[in-house]
């Protein structure tokens, strides 16, 4: 400051000129010599006394001096005022009796010739020599503690002014009263101060802010000039299109005025007399000095009661403190250590407009505060109150008044107060509303949202910290009030209960700009800056480089946060935790992504401007993924694989399946480094009674999302990665991927001996991803595609999870379209060679494979529960499971893997008509099993084949919907004639007994063939007519139990225990034997024999098969010796015929 003070008439101030306005002036001279002053005794700090102001120039002659002790109260100019204004005991002081007349009320003139009276004391007093010598006795020990002011060359003035400049280092009491007296002198009237008129004069001319003419009346308006000159200079920072431009020096002249006018409010005459009242009624307590009034005032300037006149004053006030800090007395005081130590003024060479301005001190100071170096207590108060100021009024921004001028006048007006305007420009920044504002004023509020700094402390936005004081209580009330981690703690209970909607919004409004700068997240800063100098190439906290701005920083550091140790590069602990803190927060709103907001803009109109709820755009995105511009589906990709390997960045999702996650995926949600666990956790634990409607639609969709591209599932890509690169290149989409791996393990499995071309962990992942795919029809583009209009038509209420979607088709499958048909087939094909991928079998019985199936392999599972069907043990779902694959494998032999493979010889042999007939992926409706039971009656099997036929036999015995067949051609018949056998819960062959003892009230050809048919193949087997064998189970064991079973064997020991008188049958079992008998001789008559073998079957199962038999031999017999007697019939040739 010493450089301003040593440049005359540079700085209002600066530099205390003795000029002489006398002669200007022109006024009536005083009388009475002036004398040397007074001992250095101040109470009220007397300046020297004078007798009476020197005579004016234009005054003619001298007249004599007043006695020592001259009083002003005694000059018959002012008595008349001074008695009406001014209290009686201070009319002996006379500095005392100048600040009553000076600081009077604007509604009280006081006489024109009091008032030059006075402005020519004044003079007198900065003019007179003597002045300084009051300064040296009483500021002795603080001149020379200054060297700056003890180097001043004496009696022209310029010791008193480097005082003034120096006061804040002043600490000697009387001398600090004295100077702060002296400066409120000064200050009183701007001509006093020599070189501010010159500086400013043109100005003042042009922008009408007062008169300088010269022998113009003074009105001792000092206040309103500057205060005019001080409006001018913000609304020129505010509107760069203004025609008059204050000149260089006179804006430095302002500045100075404000800044020495800063300590004490009285000093700025305008503001002193514009909030007097507001003083008195908001601080009257506050004691005058060191800046303590003004920011008792600032506090209060939103207060309903704060006069409009007064809330004006301060406001200029403040838009001259962001111009240049020091026109803050506390601020310039507290932070001077701390400017000097963080070298923020370093380049004296810089414009002071640059390095003086608010918000350059305070980027300065943040950095160095962000970077963990000591910045004072009292330095960090004062900031926090000033940033405070700026997110509390707009227009204390001059960028934002500048560049956002249309926004505020078409959106915000009347929001003057509490940051409301700019939350409102906030909001449209952030595109909650149909307009959006132009890249300028965006830039303006990102420097604004820079310079508050309000991520570091919340409390600094005062409209957030109203609209979220509720929930901080409930909800962040564990943390310590100004943590930065309170503005964490409000984004995690976004959206949720505790959250209420003002909050949310303006919540979201400042987390928009605070995402776009990395800097802004004072805890990302601190435990990321390292990384990001390292990985990153950033700069220091308050600069910005081209090739890595801000926004692209949290880019790069979360591209390493995901490394693997192979990948090396990696960010610290830490920052990782960090990193996957704003990941999360930013699920919550595709806006608090920058880079995906920015290349996504044009495909959220197109396609989501309806998805309005939370996490639903990022959603519809996904959704689209094949539908959006190239670099759009870069970005949502990159962001879709990283959720794959930690959905807990989906905070929406981990949210909704709090439930599940706590009872069944806590140890993989408390798993500090996730890699697809606890995601596979949740699908795995889909159907569970924890699992809520939102869980298990965000888990399906991700699911879904996953099959677009096999990066999205994070621990199949690591199981799979090499082998898809080297067996399936060029296959982007999951599903083909796993269809891809499927058939390349199948292949290698059926050829025995080949070595599996697919790695053992990939396979072992590849099983989980079909499991996964079995569970949802929408998991199986391949499938659901064809079947889409079959669901809507036959399953519109059907739900897709559990397999239940699936299963309803495979239920009706006689009605689907055929290529839906198709693909169900194919899917039941699968099925039954490999049951664990049928989900509804595995689901329903997964207690009865633990219980009884515990050894048996994977792929004979569905034959272990075939076997256990009928225990005791059996869970009756499963049950009822088991018999809907039996039925659906008896539709079809290629259904039924061990069918197949012990009768591949038999089918072709026996059946290959069937099969010329029918399409490659057409069904055959039971054709060929039902060809292979008549074939089974014909004794003509082999062995492997027979065993499984009659197994077949017999379940079908049992259970009528096990005859395909049967069921397919007696459907009326059965609803006609045996309904109430049919709609019994448990089958045990009553329906086919039924049919066969109504056999002749059947009126369709078709059914009664298929009940021939049944008589004929129980005639090969006892087991296959369960009614009979169950009322002769006695009879086989006491007559029969030598016989081996099969080929009618048993059933012939039967008859011939019939016919034979000395055996006793059970009365059941011989009523039911004579029944088959009549069903036979019946079946025999309708049903002739159709070829040699058919008769001989019935031959040799016939009652009379020895009487036959016998009659037959007998008739050889007879033949053969007819021919012996009778001769040949034909001529005898003779021998030379034979010879020739």
């Amino acid at each position: 400051m010493a450089a301003y003070s040593r440049s005359p008439l540079l700085l209002l101030l600066s530099s205390v000129c003795l000029c002489s306005f006398g002669s200007v002036l022109g006024l009536k001279a005083a009388s009475g010599p002036v004398e040397p002053p007074n001992p250095p005794v101040i109470r009220a700090v007397d300046p020297p006394a004078k007798d009476a102001p020197a005579p004016a120039a234009g005054a003619g002659a001298s007249q004599p001096r007043r006695a020592t002790g001259w009083k002003l109260s005694e000059e018959e100019a002012c008595r008349e005022d001074l008695t009406r204004l001014c209290p009686k005991h201070t009319w002996t002081n006379n500095l005392a009796v100048l600040e009553c007349l000076q600081d009077r009320r604007e509604q009280s003139e006081i006489a024109p010739d009091c008032n030059h009276l006075l402005w020519n004391y004044k003079l007198n007093l900065t003019t007179d020599p003597k002045f300084e010598s009051v300064a040296m006795e009483v500021c002795k020990s603080t001149i020379a503690e200054i060297k700056e002011c003890n180097e001043e060359e004496r009696g022209r003035g310029y010791l008193v002014s480097c005082l003034v400049d120096h006061r804040g280092n002043v600490s000697e009491y009387q001398c600090n009263q004295y100077i702060t007296k002296m400066t409120s002198i000064i200050f009183s009237d701007f001509r006093l101060i020599c070189g501010f008129m010159d500086k400013c004069k043109d100005d003042i001319n042009v922008l009408q802010c007062g008169s300088i003419n010269v022998g113009h009346k003074d009105v001792h308006s000092q206040g309103e000039v500057i205060s005019c000159l001080e409006k001018e200079l913000v609304k020129q920072a505010e509107q760069r299109d203004r025609a008059h431009q204050i000149k260089e020096e006179c804006q430095r002249a302002i500045l100075r005025v404000a800044e020495l006018s800063s300590d004490d409010f009285h000093l700025d005459r305008h503001l002193y007399f514009s909030c007097r009242d507001d003083r008195e009624r908001f601080c009257q307590n506050t004691q005058a000095g060191e800046g303590k009034v003004y920011k008792c005032l600032f506090n209060h300037k939103f207060e309903e009661a704060m006069s409009e006149k007064c809330r004006d004053a301060l406001t200029t006030r403040q838009k001259l403190i962001s111009q240049d800090y020091r026109v803050s007395y506390s601020l310039a005081k507290a932070c001077k250590v701390d400017l000097r130590k963080q070298r923020c003024s370093l380049d004296t060479n810089l414009p002071r407009a640059r390095e003086a301005r608010l918000s350059y001190l305070l980027l300065c100071l943040e950095a160095a505060v962000h970077r963990g170096r000591p910045v004072s207590g009292e330095c960090q108060g004062e900031m926090l109150d000033y940033r405070r100021m700026l997110m509390e009024d707009f227009s204390l921004s001059p960028e934002i008044v500048l560049h956002c001028r249309t926004e505020i006048e078409a959106h915000c007006s009347g929001l003057h107060r509490k940051g409301r305007t700019l939350h409102c420009l906030m909001k449209i920044g952030r595109g909650d509303r149909s307009t959006t504002v132009d890249n300028a004023c965006q830039t303006a509020l990102q420097t604004l949202i820079q310079s508050a700094d309000p991520g570091a402390d919340y409390r600094i936005d005062r409209a957030l910290n109203e609209a979220c004081e509720s929930v901080i209580q409930t909800a962040c009330k564990h943390i310590r009030n100004g943590d930065p981690m309170i503005l964490s703690c409000l984004m995690e209970h976004l959206y949720t209960e505790k959250m209420v909607e003002d909050c949310e919004h303006r919540l979201l409004e400042l987390q928009y700009f605070i995402s776009r700068d990395w800097k802004l997240d004072p805890m990302l800063y601190k435990k990321c800056q390292g990384d990001a100098a390292r990985l990153c190439r950033t700069h220091s906290w308050n600069e910005t480089s081209e090739l890595m701005p801000p926004g692209a920083v949290f880019s790069c550091l979360y591209r390493h946060a995901y490394r693997t140790e192979e990948q090396g590069r990696r960010l610290s602990r830490d920052c990782k935790v960090e990193v996957q803190r704003i990941l999360h927060q930013r699920a919550l709103d595709v806006k608090l992504d920058p880079e995906l907001q920015k290349r996504c803009i044009t495909d959220l109109g197109k396609w989501c401007s309806e998805k309005t709820e939370a996490g639903q755009e990022l959603e519809c995105l996904q959704d689209h993924l094949e539908d959006l511009v190239s670099t759009c589906r870069e970005v949502v990709g990159n962001l879709t694989e990283l959720e794959s390997e930690d959905i807990q960045i989906d905070a929406l999702l981990i949210r909704a399946c709090e439930p599940v996650i706590q009872t069944h995926c806590h140890d993989f949600a408390d798993n500090q480094i996730d890699t697809g666990d606890l995601m596979e956790c949740l699908v795995q634990n889909k159907h569970q009674k924890e699992m809520n409607d939102k869980c298990s639609v965000g888990v399906t969709h991700f699911q879904l999302i996953q099959m677009k591209d096999f990066r999205f599932s994070y621990k199949f890509k690591m199981a799979c990665k090499e082998d898809v690169l080297r067996l399936c290149p060029n296959i982007k989409k999951k599903v083909d991927v796993v269809i891809c791996l499927s058939t390349t393990v199948r292949n290698d499995t059926l050829q025995e001996g080949r070595e599996q071309r697919v790695s053992l962990k990939c396979r072992k992942q590849l099983r989980v991803e079909e499991l996964e795919m079995s569970e949802d029809i929408r998991l199986e583009p391949e499938l659901y595609d064809p079947c889409k209009s079959d669901i809507s038509r036959l399953c519109p209420n059907v739900a897709f999870g559990n397999a239940q979607m699936i299963e309803c088709l495979k239920e009706q499958k006689k009605q689907l379209s055929q290529r839906c048909h198709q693909r169900i087939f194919r899917l039941q094909e699968v099925e039954m060679t490999d049951p664990e991928l049928d989900y509804q079998l595995m689901r329903v019985c997964k207690q009865m494979i633990k219980r009884f199936c515990t050894e048996a392999d994977a792929r004979n599972v569905l034959q272990c529960l075939k076997q256990n069907k009928n225990s005791e043990l059996m869970d009756p779902k499963c049950k009822q499971m088991i018999t809907k694959r039996q039925i659906t494998q008896n539709t079809d032999y290629r259904l039924n893997p061990v069918l197949r493979k012990a009768c591949r010889a038999d089918i072709p042999k026996f059946c290959q008509s069937i099969l010329n007939k029918a399409g490659e992926d057409s069904e055959l409706e039971g054709q060929v099993i039902a060809c292979l039971k008549l074939k089974y009656a014909d004794q003509r099997l082999s062995s492997d084949c027979e065993d499984q036929i009659r197994v077949i036999l017999q379940e079908s015995a049992l259970d009528y919907r096990l005859d395909p067949q049967l069921q397919m051609h007696c459907s009326d018949e059965i609803s006609r004639l045996c309904a109430e056998e049919a709609a019994a819960q448990e089958q045990t062959g009553q329906v086919e007994e039924c049919l066969k003892v109504n056999l002749l009230k059947i009126r369709q050809e078709g059914c009664k063939k298929e009940v021939l048919n049944m008589l004929k193949e129980s005639k090969a087997d006892i087991f296959v007519d369960p009614v009979l064998h169950t009322a002769c189970a006695l009879d086989l064991k006491h007559h029969c139990a030598a016989i081996t079973p099969g080929r009618g064997r048993q059933m012939s020991c039967l008859m011939e225990a019939l016919q034979d008188k000395r055996v006793r049958l059970q009365p059941e079992c011989k009523k039911r034997l004579q029944d088959r008998i009549d069903m036979w001789s019946y079946a025999a008559k309708v049903a002739p024999a159709e070829g040699f073998s058919d008769l001989a079957v019935q031959v040799m199962l016939s009652p009379s098969k020895n009487y036959i038999l016998l009659m037959i031999a007998l008739s050889v017999c007879i033949l053969f010796l007819v021919g012996l007697l009778c001769g040949r019939i034909t001529k005898r040739v003779t021998r030379e015929l034979k010879d020739r």
